[in-house]
């Protein structure tokens, strides 16, 4: 899964797919409705793969908290996103990350997640095999490594 050319724009709702970049401005396809336009360098445009979530410890990448959304949820969408009461929302995301930091996450940062989640898992764009692969192909190399004196 690519998360660097998935996009948020400040302003505008969903997210878009970095499709081609002009003289001044970048051309985006919404995720939701197909459409292409312009971004302009003035709107504050995160790519997904920069964004991280506050935890106790360090700050966790987006990718790593879809991860465990979608372990959490069977591969299934949120329900109810933009109906959840903040209680309920706050119990799923302590389920999806435990020790996230209480006081710089919002509610509102939560349904944001959900919601990108949302539209990622619709559009078939959420993809851990690779992940997978690499993790084992680490255990290999480290496995076959002499142990160190």
């Amino acid at each position: 899964m690519d998360l660097s050319k998935i996009l948020s724009i400040s302003g505008k709702p969903g997210l878009y797919k970095l499709v081609g970049e002009a003289k001044s401005n970048l051309v985006v396809e919404s995720l939701i409705d197909g459409k292409r336009g312009p971004a302009f360098p003035h709107e504050r445009i995160s790519s997904l793969k920069e964004i991280s979530i506050y935890a106790a410890n360090e700050d966790v990448p987006l990718k790593e908290v879809f991860k465990n959304l979608h372990e959490i949820q069977n591969g299934k969408p949120v329900e109810n996103v933009k109906n959840m009461d903040s209680n309920s929302l706050k119990a799923l995301f302590e389920k999806v990350l435990p020790d996230y930091d209480k006081d710089a996450v919002y509610t509102s940062d939560m349904k944001k997640v959900f919601g990108w989640y949302n539209i990622l898992l619709n559009k078939d764009l959420l993809d851990f095999s690779e992940e997978e692969e690499n993790k084992e192909e680490a255990k290999e190399d480290s496995a076959e490594a002499p142990a160190a004196e």
